[in-house]
């Protein structure tokens, strides 16, 4: 009898110690999206946030003051507001965090000052107030650690370097990998600005910043397709043509501003990487005619005009935007100015319509004579 009691009365104590778990998560809403589907927020009772990604980790908001609820799921990870000292090894995300405000939350870097493209993180970085903590396959661990960093922020190219991950959380920091990339919509892109919105409480901030770039968006699209093909490429300092598999993020928003990229053979192969280095015969057969060409002179480095462009390949001094003179080239690294990408399409859009005006230099392209 005394071992039936006993057992009754700890079958008690799991069902009441059940219920509180179930009570501290109760959801009580979720983030309402528009393209983004690497992602999820939930809203529970208490302020909590529950985070979950496509890769299967789940991480928990907890409000400042509150401590971590009762009966937590061991695989997700409590991540304390506010949320500061961040190590950002995810490149691409700086400029969700500069569209925020937020670069405060930002202690470390995985790039130098002078690798950056978005000013503020220049600025912030030779002020001292972001400090240089070693590339993403090669961290400073003491920096890191001496820094009290809870929290380092990753690409997908983590994947290449799971020690590195397995190393920092030995450490105590948390690893968020930004799969951002894999948004099949370039705004999808963008809309991870609303999980950084959750991350740092700036919800309100996050929805009018993305809004805004939706409208841009919705100002171009329903119109019927242009009909003009796109070439958009890059020649290495060694002479390799090198552009973007058909499906990602630049093909995407070309299709979107009313464009057809010409490169549509090169389907994602489910490799890391979206860039692909072409075969000359190969580029020649596929971009010769295309209407416009875009040189992705942020990688390669500044063409001032056609001829600088055409003593990087010879190939080009017979394509058909060469000599019609449609040739542009980017201003701005369009990787660290995703969130911008509702106004690229705006611009793309309009120079396939003929009525982009370069002549302030403030957009993200610019003609060349």
């Amino acid at each position: 009898m005394l071992f039936i009691l006993v057992l009754a009365l700890c079958l008690i104590g799991c069902s009441a110690g059940s219920g509180e778990k179930h009570e501290e998560l109760n959801i009580t809403g979720s983030l309402d999206l528009t393209f983004a589907t690497q992602y999820s927020v939930d809203y529970c009772v208490g302020g909590y946030k529950l985070i979950s990604l496509a890769d299967g980790s789940r991480f928990i908001i907890v409000p400042e003051g509150a401590k971590i609820p009762k009966g937590l799921d061991s695989g997700i990870t409590p991540l304390y507001q506010p949320v500061k000292d961040i190590y950002l090894a995810a490149t691409s995300a700086m400029c969700l965090f500069d569209s925020l405000n937020r670069l405060d939350a930002i202690r470390l870097s995985s790039i130098t000052e002078e690798n950056w493209y978005i000013s503020s993180a220049r600025q912030a970085m030779s002020e001292g107030k972001i400090l240089f903590a070693g590339k993403y396959s090669a961290p400073d661990f003491e920096l890191i650690t001496a820094e009290r960093c809870p929290l380092a922020i990753e690409s997908m190219m983590i994947g290449h370097a799971s020690d590195i991950k397995q190393q920092l959380e030995h450490l105590g920091v948390a690893v968020f990998m930004d799969q951002s990339s894999n948004e099949e919509h370039p705004l999808g892109r963008v809309e991870w600005l609303k999980l950084y919105g959750v991350l740092l409480g700036e919800e309100e901030r996050a929805d009018e910043v993305f809004q805004k770039q939706l409208d841009l968006l919705d100002s171009v699209s329903g119109g019927e397709p242009s009909g003009k093909t796109v070439a958009f490429f890059y020649v290495s300092s060694t002479g390799r043509i090198i552009t973007r598999k058909s499906g990602d993020y630049v093909s995407k928003m070309i299709e979107l501003a009313g464009g057809e990229y010409v490169f549509t053979e090169l389907e994602n192969d489910g490799s890391m990487t979206s860039s692909v280095t072409l075969d000359p015969e190969f580029f020649y057969a596929n971009a010769r005619d295309a209407d416009v060409i875009i040189y992705n002179s942020a990688i390669a480095g500044e063409v001032t005009d056609i001829a600088s462009l055409i003593s990087k390949c010879e190939l080009l001094r017979d394509f058909k935007a060469v000599q019609n003179g449609d040739v542009w080239c980017t201003e701005k690294n369009m990787y660290q100015e995703m969130t911008s990408s509702g106004e690229m399409i705006k611009e793309i859009h309009d120079i396939l319509e003929g009525k982009y005006d370069d002549t302030d230099g403030s957009g993200f392209f610019r003609h060349l004579k």
